[in-house]
């Protein structure tokens, strides 16, 4: 009777209880929805639910709510966060490999970086990533970065100089604004507040973000330098991800691999209507700055300490020779 008894438990517990998912995955991004890194992340999140029946959930972690991006980041280290879409600056502090990348006016257009990053050289940067905790999976795309303040329009390396423009915590990113005069100002995102009480003059983004963040509210000028090509870094804790079996991995690299490439058309496809847009709303846009100014003043980074690592000089120098 006892047997009988616990056997009718046991099935009534079988097919009583919804099947609880194999796999569910933490994954980290700073900013809120419908921004490039969340394009990316819901891509992922849907397709790799689809396609594993169930078997592998996402848990999308939006709008800094477990952290800012070099949070996030440690949490990733630690496993207590799988998976992150991080903008490349951050990680430097991490691995100075990375400043490759964010090589001031390294690309003329996507199709040169799309090359690189999805390349051998790319190759180079994501698998460096592991030295310091990270199994790094592919390249989305915040976009070729533009400056913007509310003080004077910039046309010229002469019209940075003194204005007080947020950076990332991003060594790199901090000396390409000393080299051209600003006062560089590191601060974590969002920066609406600050931009609207005047703490700071301007800051460097992608089209998107002074869509996405109203950002024509509270600057008046724009400038298109296109001074970095800013790409998002999709990397997982590489200690979760030894513990997954090869076709699990192959599985989810397969699919970030394929949400990255969907949102990278997705925000070149709109960048035409955001300009438009931010014109419409006011904005003072410089489309034709002194690029070359720009350029000569910045090339001397290369030589500075943030590029000494001989590493990371060699990988620079490798990338500089495909893209010059």
């Amino acid at each position: 009777m006892f047997r009988f008894l616990l056997l009718s438990l046991l099935l009534l517990s079988i097919f009583s209880s919804p099947a609880a998912a194999e796999l569910t995955i933490k994954l980290g991004v700073v900013t809120k929805p419908g921004s490039a890194q969340n394009i990316a992340a819901e891509k992922f999140k849907d397709l790799i639910e689809a396609r594993s029946n169930g078997e592998i959930r996402v848990r999308i972690y939006h709008s800094k709510s477990i952290g800012n991006e070099t949070e996030i980041l440690q949490q990733i280290q630690m496993n207590t966060v799988q998976m992150g879409i991080i903008t490349a600056g951050p990680f430097d502090t991490f691995d100075p490999i990375v400043r490759v990348v964010n090589f001031p006016f390294l690309f003329r257009d996507h199709a040169q970086a799309d090359a690189i990053l999805d390349g051998p050289l790319g190759a180079e940067v994501l698998k460096s990533l592991e030295g310091v905790g990270f199994k790094g999976l592919c390249f989305s795309e915040n976009g070729f970065r533009n400056l913007t303040n509310n003080r004077r329009p910039v046309r010229t390396p002469q019209d940075v100089e003194g204005l007080k423009i947020r950076v990332m915590a991003s060594a790199l990113h901090k000396a390409i604004w000393q080299q051209l005069g600003a006062n560089p100002t590191p601060m974590p995102w969002p920066i609406y507040t600050e931009l609207e009480q005047g703490v700071i003059d301007g800051q460097e983004n992608p089209l998107w973000v002074m869509e996405a963040y109203k950002f024509y509210e509270i600057q008046k000028y724009m400038t298109l330098t296109r001074h970095v090509y800013s790409p998002h870094i999709t990397v997982a804790s590489l200690a979760w991800w030894m513990t997954l079996a090869p076709t699990t991995q192959k599985r989810i690299g397969d699919t970030i691999l394929e949400a990255a490439l969907f949102q990278r058309r997705d925000n070149r496809e709109k960048n035409a209507a955001r300009l438009a847009l931010l014109k419409e709303k006011g904005m003072q846009v410089v489309e034709d700055p002194d690029i070359d100014a720009f350029r000569a003043k910045v090339a001397g980074l290369k030589d500075m300490e943030i590029y000494r690592d001989p590493r990371v000089k060699d990988l620079l120098e490798r990338i500089l020779a495909e893209t010059r």
